[in-house]
């Protein structure tokens, strides 16, 4: 074969070669008489989730526990008195709940709104929620996930662990059942359910990734009895889904939602929650007795550590543990025999390994309760029973008092409790705490105010107590009045309510 040849016969099959590649090309991007994007979509990929080679590993199936718990899961909003704040609120910092200062908090106004979550936990309507969820509120709709809307109650509140019990006037309702936060381990899987950013119903994924865990965001609660001893996650939480539900894969709640860790008021990768065997006991306290029970060891406590060791020049046998630094005259602890300098690593059999988790163990206790308590001293490791005391030094369960109301057209009062008046420096007056009645709405009215004063066409009358004032408006019953008095937070306020 010649030279000329041999080129001619390759530019020949070069020829051929692109002429095929291009009826290739042709035939597969030829329109077909598809009948929709079903059938384009079915040509695309394989359906890797649904082909008989794939299996969901035994586990990690989010589907039924998500459509267990998600019915149950419902949104809470809350009606705000107008109350100013003169310091950064931390529980604002992770939330983002509105200031009542700005825009429509002004007196005179629309009450803000805060907008959180709240988990169904028995088929007669009672719902657990955050304590910062509804705080101050005047009036609270919750709204369930097929959009029925009820007004719920507060049964009652605990600021110390940031818990409140609702109730609604329902029956046959979805709920979320307890599950036992003890047996979570790190690492396990969990589904948060909330409503963030008021997207309702809204369901993520993540990790038990520590527990037992402080943030000091309850600080400057009430006699320092605040507990934190959180679950850390990495399910992504958001401003309004707070009081929502923290579940294990088998639908149980383990669980309240209750803080992000962020430097801007969203998720930056951690959430913790109220551990469910701490939310279940303060349940039922609410529930049965109206105010939480704590039992109480009496003792101060700091966690050991190096810095610890070296700030009291000791060496500790333990690298993990709770260090006694002082033990209560007549507390459970002393009757117990514990004394300063002992390190206490065990109650009920459980470890303890810090304060927060000696905190929980024995918060979930009443005043009454017996408590084994392991510890050492020097170097010994021994135990001991210790009858554990409520706040006033006693055993007795302590029942909420229910203020009395007092009603005038639409109006409810109360009295100043005590503590407000040694706040405020003031030595009475009549709190409003329901406004059904539009003139004083319209006149600048809120629930939440403090009235001290009030003034008619007899003079300037000072205020004392709610009976007093339901007594001056029916003395002065049509006439123009200035009523005067303060927020809770001490700001001055007076509104004018017209004649009949």
């Amino acid at each position: 074969m010649s030279k000329k040849q041999f080129f001619l016969g390759m530019l020949l099959a070069a020829l051929i070669g692109g002429m095929v590649a291009l009826a290739g090309v042709s035939f597969l991007i030829k329109p077909q008489s598809a009948g929709g994007f079903d059938e384009k979509q079915q040509a695309s990929f394989v359906n890797m989730l649904s082909g008989e080679n794939f299996t969901i590993p035994d586990g990690i199936n989010f589907v039924a526990s998500a459509q267990a718990v998600t019915p149950a899961v419902v949104h809470v909003n809350s009606q705000v008195a107008y109350t100013p704040k003169s310091e950064r609120d931390p529980i604002e910092e992770f939330f983002g709940f509105p200031d009542p200062r700005d825009g429509q908090g002004r007196p005179g106004g629309d009450m803000p709104v805060s907008s959180g979550s709240g988990v169904i936990i028995s088929s007669d309507g009672y719902i657990v929620t955050n304590n910062h969820v509804v705080d101050g509120a005047t009036k609270i709709d919750i709204s369930l996930e097929n959009n029925k809307r009820y007004e719920a109650t507060v049964i009652g509140t605990d600021p110390t662990t940031d818990l409140a019990l609702l109730k609604i006037e329902a029956t046959d309702l979805p709920f979320v059942r307890f599950g036992d936060s003890d047996n979570t381990k790190i690492g396990e899987w969990v589904l948060a359910v909330g409503n963030p950013f008021n997207l309702n119903s809204t369901v993520t994924a993540g990790i038990i990734s520590a527990k037992a865990r402080n943030i000091g965001i309850l600080r400057g609660v009430e006699n320092n009895l605040q507990i934190e001893s959180f679950l850390q996650t990495d399910a992504v939480v958001n401003p309004g889904n707070s009081g929502g539900a923290l579940v294990n894969l088998a639908g149980e709640l383990i669980g309240i939602n209750t803080a992000i860790a962020s430097n801007t008021g969203t998720f930056a990768g951690y959430s913790f929650a109220v551990p469910s065997t701490l939310v279940k006991k303060v349940m039922d306290d609410l529930m049965k007795y109206g105010a939480v029970q704590r039992g109480l060891l009496g003792v101060q406590i700091q966690n050991v550590s190096p810095e610890l060791a070296d700030y009291l020049d000791k060496k500790f046998p333990v690298e993990q543990g709770v260090y006694v630094g002082s033990v209560n005259e007549n507390s459970a602890g002393q009757e117990a025999g514990l004394k300063e300098g002992d390190i206490i690593i065990g109650i009920d059999g459980k470890p303890v390994n810090n304060v927060a988790n000696l905190q929980e163990l024995v918060a979930r206790k009443r005043p009454g309760d017996k408590i084994d308590v392991e510890y050492i001293r020097d170097g010994k490791t021994s135990k001991t029973t210790a009858t554990l005391k409520n706040f006033s030094g006693d055993t007795n369960i302590v029942k909420r008092e229910v203020p009395k109301t007092y009603t005038f057209e639409g109006l409810q009062f109360e009295d100043v409790k005590e503590q407000t008046k040694t706040q405020l420096e003031i030595s009475g007056g009549a709190v409003i705490k329901s406004i059904g009645n539009e003139t004083w709405r319209k006149a600048g009215a809120r629930n939440g105010f403090i009235i001290t004063s009030v003034i008619s066409d007899s003079g300037r009358t000072r205020i004392s107590s709610a009976q007093e004032m339901i007594d001056f408006l029916e003395e002065t019953q049509g006439e123009e009045i200035v009523v005067l008095g303060m927020f809770p937070d001490g700001t001055e306020y007076y509104f004018e309510v017209g004649g009949n």
